[in-house]
């Protein structure tokens, strides 16, 4: 990390670079003559009464005293690019990914989106912020309030919190709480596929009942909401392995459907989702074998990289997919409206 210029350190960055990303260097025990160097890479996101606010790629802010300062410079953003990771922005990504997981209806307010799906899941029934709402944020978030008011719904906005660093200080300080933190992965495609065929794996374009069954979260009063959510989007496909003596009759008959995926293809990316395996099946290799069938499929349509979402918690999941070289593109959670603007509700 250099920051020299002429073998001398230069402080190149002011309060006017707030909302860009920095690399800065301070120095622990600013007002004893010895003291050590520490580093930080992240996002400027405020600057005021002497001290620095930085937001890292983890989503933790860390403050630093201007008088600890001794160097500092802005930096361009680097995607992720190691082990054939594929590299993207997060805007590129964040937009694939709505994309590939459609809500039933949306509006727009500016730049920001507002989807809502009759509640199923979060990504669909969120405000997606890719920019300028082009009102007051203290307006724009009364808009969305009363959007999601009169669907029955929590308003929650997802953030990117290297990204959107500025917008979650200030939903946090408004008492917009954080949750449902989670981490969107790539990979490469075709090492997802480089294995026999599998005859067990069958892909359709629709999910049945077995499939439905094994997903569990598409049953109720949401049902028709989750069919749009899940059927949407560019190219979508969906996985299934029958459990072992599963005839195809109704759900729960004969074991029904042992492991399920759903895969939606556009342009270069493959999404992958809805990855689910019985517990009785887990650790057999078959999400590998989904996964597998579903990368080939999109292969066969042009894609090349992958993406999923997987909650941060999650370790099994985590640990599956790094097995598969999938690696951290970015963090993101989502910011849930104080009480006072959900009454009523």
């Amino acid at each position: 990390m250099e920051f020299t210029t002429g073998g001398r350190l230069e402080v190149r960055i002011t309060a006017a670079d707030v909302g860009k990303r920095v690399s800065v260097r301070t120095l622990t025990g600013a007002q004893e003559r010895v003291g050590r160097f520490t580093d930080t890479v992240g996002v400027l996101t405020a600057w005021t009464d002497g001290v620095l606010y930085v937001t890292r790629r983890d989503g933790v802010t860390v403050e630093l005293a201007e008088a600890a300062l001794v160097a500092g410079k802005v930096v361009p953003s680097t995607p992720a690019r190691r082990r054939g990771v594929p590299s993207a922005s997060v805007r590129e990504l964040t937009a694939a990914a709505a994309r590939g997981w459609p809500a039933v209806e949306s509006e727009r307010l500016g730049e920001w989106t507002l989807r809502a799906s009759d509640g199923f899941t979060a990504r669909a029934n969120s405000v997606l912020p890719r920019g300028d709402p082009g009102l007051p944020l203290d307006t724009a978030l009364d808009r969305v309030a009363g959007w999601y008011a009169a669907r029955g719904l929590v308003p929650r906005i997802q953030v990117v919190p290297e990204e959107d660093a500025l917008l979650t200080r200030e939903l946090a300080e408004r008492g917009w709480a954080d949750e449902r933190h989670a981490v969107l992965r790539v990979g490469a495609l075709a090492p997802l596929a480089d294995r026999e065929p599998d005859a067990r794996v069958e892909l359709s374009r629709e999910p049945d009942e077995e499939w439905l069954a094994r997903y569990g979260r598409a049953s109720g009063g949401r049902a028709d909401a989750a069919w749009g959510v899940l059927t949407g989007g560019p190219s979508v496909w969906f996985a299934k392995v029958r459990a072992p003596g599963a005839t195809g009759g109704a759900p729960g008959a004969a074991g029904g459907a042992a492991a399920i995926g759903r895969c939606v293809v556009e342009s270069r990316w493959a999404g992958f989702a809805a990855m689910e395996t019985a517990p009785e099946q887990r650790r057999t290799g078959l999400a590998g074998a989904v996964m597998a069938e579903l990368a080939r499929r999109a292969l066969d349509e042009g894609a090349s990289a992958a993406y999923l979402q997987v909650e941060t918690e999650n370790s099994a999941a985590r640990a599956l997919y790094d097995r598969l070289g999938f690696a951290d593109h970015h963090s993101y959670h989502y910011r849930r409206a104080p009480a006072g603007l959900t009454e009523g509700i």
